[in-house]
């Protein structure tokens, strides 16, 4: 049974909130000021509390609230008013307040936002929180904090073999990868395992940087180089003199910076812009892209002598939607992470949260998780982030979930549209992954989702995908759909 604590010093409030909720599984408690209500709260241990904001006597709802907040954090109160104004409605939420409602109450929305609330309580009960160690061995390790690369899936398995096998050479090594899938991240565990750990590392980011003076922030000038340059000028490769230098993005380098970046690799020298002289250096070159190079050298957009010399060590970092093990660690990562230095209490997840963001498809990769826990971090009341502070792209309910047709006819404008962005999308997938054939994988998907649709109804799955259910047999046998669905 859920307990609801009511305090209103208005009687026909309490009248009203008895009639309306009446039920076997509500219990109703009415309190008539706020010194009282702190008075019965240790002894109910009420779920909800729905707390009037300007009462006849005594202290204010704000206060009231402010003070319930203090003594027990986990406690959901929605704060209620006649007299809203922008200053209460901010302040309610700053103090923690579930929810804000002006009265006179629309009263079914009043009960979607009661039962919505009393949900949540149940859900930030101890068992519905996502279980970060099962068989009480903890998944995220002391060292996992340290080193900000986290994952224990195959394919991260495979990154960190890598890392321990070439950070100890001066190999030059290419990180391939989406973007926000944690290139950097590889760099730098790289150069923390290296000989050079005790060397600068210098993050130099090649498509933030402008054409025109990429070459000096990597090479240095000499002063009157250009207009401009009335200083000498020392650039990135000499400040990194015995560690490593992490060029992102080289993909979007110039042809004439490539040859610059060539002539370092191979000879161990450079000029700075505008100077005659050659300069030795000591610096061990790390690059990273989110580009295919291969066809970038085949388009003559990149220099193919400089590819296979980058080419020697290869570390590809995988999307998150190929790790998706991972994502509870990750999770408990960034929840850890937010904490970190703050006096706040560390929160933990709901289990269907955390089955949601492991549904959800990732294209911004783990920097897109980050930040989805970020706001959730903000946005959830109490020490439990609910499935309900997740974004609607996260959980399906926004235009942006992932590809998602218009309702109008597929021949449609809007409908048009939506497919087209839908194919720009696929053909941006393929282009970064040579071995992905479109059209199988994007039937075989199509399959899976309509048959987890409609729980396993073909006949259903086939009225979905507009085909027989003849040939949805075909295509699960063909793509051996039966194993991972268990169908029969």
């Amino acid at each position: 049974m859920s307990k609801l604590l009511l305090i209103d010093d208005d009687r026909d409030v309490h009248y009203a909130f008895q009639r309306n909720f009446v039920a076997p599984e509500i219990e109703l408690t009415t309190a008539s000021s706020g010194e009282e209500a702190l008075r019965v709260i240790p002894k109910l241990k009420p779920d909800l509390v729905i707390l009037d904001n300007r009462m006849g006597t005594g202290m204010t709802g704000l206060e009231t609230l402010r003070r319930i907040r203090q003594s027990d954090s986990k406690l959901l109160v929605i704060l209620m008013t006649a007299y809203g104004t922008t200053q209460t409605a901010i302040e309610a939420m700053k103090l923690g307040a579930y929810d804000y409602m002006l009265k006179p109450f629309d009263v079914p929305k009043l009960k979607e936002v009661v039962l919505n609330a009393l949900k949540a309580a149940r859900e930030m009960r101890e068992g519905t929180r996502y279980n970060f160690e099962p068989g009480g061995r903890p998944l995220l390790q002391p060292e996992d904090l340290e080193s900000e690369i986290v994952g224990q899936s195959e394919p991260m398995r495979d990154v960190f073999k890598l890392i321990g096998q070439f950070a100890s050479t001066d190999t030059t090594v290419l990180i391939t990868g989406e973007s926000g899938t944690g290139k950097e991240l590889v760099a730098k565990a790289i150069w923390q395992h290296s000989d050079r750990h005790s060397g600068p590392f210098v993050a130099v980011n090649c498509a933030a940087i402008p054409e025109q003076l990429l070459e000096s922030e990597l090479f240095g000038h000499e002063r009157g180089a250009f207009t401009g340059a009335v200083n000498q000028r020392i650039g990135k490769f000499e400040q990194c003199k015995g560690g490593v230098i992490f060029l992102d993005e080289i993909g979007d380098m110039t042809p004439a910076t490539q040859t610059k970046i060539l002539r370092v690799l191979q000879a161990r020298k450079f000029e700075r812009v505008g100077g005659n002289a050659s300069i030795d250096t000591d610096v061990r070159v790390i690059a990273a892209t989110n580009k295919v190079l291969e066809q970038a050298v085949a388009a003559g957009q990149f220099r193919e002598d400089l590819f296979y010399r980058l080419h020697g060590v290869r570390i590809h970092m995988p999307p998150l939607r190929d790790r998706k093990g991972d994502i509870p660690l990750l999770v408990k990562y960034f929840l850890h992470k937010l904490t970190a230095g703050q006096s706040a209490q560390a929160k933990s997840i709901a289990s269907s949260a955390v089955r949601t963001l492991e549904r959800y498809h990732w294209p911004g990769n783990v920097r897109e998780l980050e930040s989805v826990l970020r706001r959730v971090y903000v946005v959830a009341q109490g020490d439990v982030v609910l499935l309900k502070d997740l974004p609607p792209e996260v959980t399906g309910e926004g235009a942006s979930a992932s590809p998602v047709f218009s309702a109008q006819s597929a021949t449609g404008e809007s409908g048009v549209s939506d497919l087209a962005a839908l194919a720009r999308q696929l053909f941006q997938w393929a282009r970064r992954d040579p071995k992905l054939k479109i059209i199988p994988a994007v039937e075989r998907e199509l399959v899976i989702e309509a048959l987890k649709e409609t729980n396993g109804n073909q006949l259903h799955a086939a009225k979905l995908l507009g085909i027989t259910r003849a040939t949805l047999r075909k295509r699960v046998e063909k793509y051996e759909i039966h194993r991972e669905l268990s169908i029969k």
